[in-house]
Order: structure tokens, then sequence, then C-alpha cells
């Protein structure tokens, strides 16, 4: 597995994604600015990821700040945060980062500014670690749920390149296979970016896990021709009443799950859930340019001057949803589950 996203000589280096699968390069961020494009740009992308990216990005930062006073200090660090925060809108797993690197910087004032910037250099690091332990706890407790002979059908990408390493849908698929279990996957093209086809596909490719890729269109036809088992996906934001925002496509899938009794799962750490959120309908979708639908690399596929629609998510109903794997446990029908699992484990994490 290829390692998304860490530091190197006190600089947060990532996988350009945008390059993959022919080509596997480097980003290199010297300053927080250099975070939030790569964020902005797509050089890194997944909930789990971009919440990494930016706290690695907050201790970037957190080193440019030349003052030794806390005061100062927190004032600007603060205001860093925020422009981070702006990068994306929709997953929750950035905002959740950040803020549990500044209640650290908070709880420090009484040390030397020059010691907390190393402390919130450790913190990311640590942030990083403890996400892919916690992915391969979200593959120990779902691999129960894939039998063992199934296939499975996943959209946009959920691996290791979404998150500090192992995956939270992939990372499903992976205990499955190193369990010995005889899977195949399908994952969908995933427009406009082929995360589907560029990434899951290369990551699964590299396991040697059996897998095909098609276009996004062809999902419902599988199902209806009991070529699919179950359905794995990844999560940007996890409302208080189960509802999901995940990468555009992901409501049509549930949907035909549903049409065809067919178990729709969804993987995210418990970082991803925004208790905040009452609903769906409340979690921000971010809208991108025309030239992502218009275009193909650097070359034009339809008119110049089209207009084109172009959300990045969309919002799975929790209705529509069998299970929610997290590294604390499995939430079974979230639409009834999900409120009791949060006033249980509220007091376990902070946002």
């Amino acid at each position: 597995m290829i390692a998304t996203v860490e530091w190197k000589d006190k600089k947060v280096r990532m996988i350009d994604q945008r390059k993959l699968p022919h080509k596997i390069e480097w980003y290199i961020c010297r300053s927080y600015k250099d975070v939030i494009r790569a964020i902005k740009l797509m050089v890194i992308r997944g909930a789990p990821a971009i919440g990494i990216a930016g706290a690695m990005g907050l201790a970037l930062g957190a080193f440019s700040i030349k003052t030794s006073s806390y005061e100062i200090f927190i004032k600007r660090l603060s205001e860093i945060k925020k422009e981070i925060l702006l990068s994306r809108p929709t997953a929750v797993n950035l905002n959740w980062a950040l803020e549990r690197m500044m209640r650290l910087a908070l709880s420090l004032k009484d040390r030397p500014v020059s010691e907390i910037k190393d402390v919130l250099f450790m913190e990311s690091k640590k942030i990083l670690e403890e996400d892919i332990e916690l992915n391969k706890k979200i593959g120990e407790y779902g691999k129960d749920l894939v039998p063992d002979e199934a296939t499975i059908l996943t959209h946009c990408n959920a691996g290791s390149l979404a998150t500090g390493g192992y995956g939270t849908a992939l990372g499903v698929i992976r205990a499955a296979h190193e369990a010995g279990k005889k899977i195949k996957v399908i994952a969908d093209e995933t427009r406009p970016w082929l995360q589907g086809l560029r990434l899951t596909i290369f990551e699964l490719m590299q396991d040697g896990i059996p897998v095909s890729v098609i276009v996004d269109s062809a999902a419902g036809y599988l199902m209806r021709s009991g070529k699919i088992d179950l359905i794995i996906t990844g999560a940007d934001r996890i409302a208080a009443n189960g509802d999901v925002a995940n990468k555009i496509g992901t409501y049509q899938l549930s949907i035909m799950a549903k049409e065809h009794n067919i178990p729709f799962y969804v993987a995210a750490p418990t970082s991803t859930i925004d208790p905040q959120i009452d609903s769906g309908d409340k979690i921000p979708i971010e809208y991108r340019g025309a030239d992502e639908i218009l275009k193909i690399g650097n070359r034009y596929i339809g008119p110049k001057d089209a207009e084109a629609i172009n959300p990045v998510f969309d919002i799975t109903p929790s209705t529509n949803i069998s299970a929610i794997i997290t590294e604390k446990g499995i939430i079974e029908n979230p639409h009834e589950n999900m409120k009791s699992f949060i006033l249980k484990e509220e007091n376990s994490w902070t946002r």
C-alpha cells in the first residue's frame, strides 16, 4: 500500500492522485497554503486523508508563526485553521482534525511557543498513525458481513489513498481477502474524476484482489442480473440520523440496492460522524467547475461552452443503508440505531 500523506524533512508530502495510476509523483507542501492548494486541486482526496492533511497543514502553519507570545501565536493559528477549513466543505474529518489540533494548542498555554509547535507536529503524526489502526479495526468488523464467496460493488475510492492507509470500504475488502474469503470486486468508474477506475482498480490490482471496472450506469443492470452480492462505500460525512454524504452516485446505488434486496454498507471512522448535523439535508454539498465534466485531462470531450451541473457529493438516506461499519463496531439499521450509538459513544470521542 502506498503512503498517501506523510512528513518528510519537516515538509508534508503526498501522492499526487491526479497523476495515478500512470505516474507516482510526490507533491511537496512547504507551507500550509501548499496544503490548502493540494486539497482544493484534488492532489489529495478522501475524507480521512483530507483530515490528516489538514492537521499536518496546521502544524506547518504553526512553524511559520514568528513570535514567542502565546496570545499572538494562538490568534494566528486560529486564523490559519479557518483558512484550511474552507478548502473543502463537505467532509467533516477536516474540521474534526483541525479542532483536535486547536484544543491541544489551547491546553498548552503555559508552555513555550516553540514547544507547542513541536507538540502539534507530533500530534499530526499521531492522527495519521491512529487512522491506519482504526481502518484495520473497521476491516476486522466489516469482514464478518462479507460471505465466504461474494462479488462486492464499490463506488469511488475509499482505500489507502483516501485515508492514512489500508482504507475504509477497501479496508473491509482487504480484511475479507486476508481472511481467505473468495471475493471479487466490481468498481464503478466514478465520473468525473474516475477515482474508481484510476485509484480503486490500481490499489486492488496491487493487492492481487480480483477486480473489474464498469461504467457507472451499468450497476443497475448487474444488480438485476444477480451479479452483485453486496455494496460497500465510504463516507464523507454522516449525520446524527445516519444519513450519509458520499461521492455523487452513491444515492442512486442505494436505491437500486434496496430495490433488489442487496445489502448496502457504509464503512467510515467515527470522526466522519457529525452529531451536530440532524439530517443529510443540512450537510453542505460542494459543487465544482464545469471543466471537470466537459474535459478528460486537458482535452474537451464536449462543447467548450456547454453548461454543466457538477455536485461532488449526494445524500443517501439512512433508510437505504443496511449498516454503518466503524472502528467501534457495526451500527445495524442506522435509521433506528444511529442516535443511540452516538449517545453511547459521545464521551469516548470529542469533536
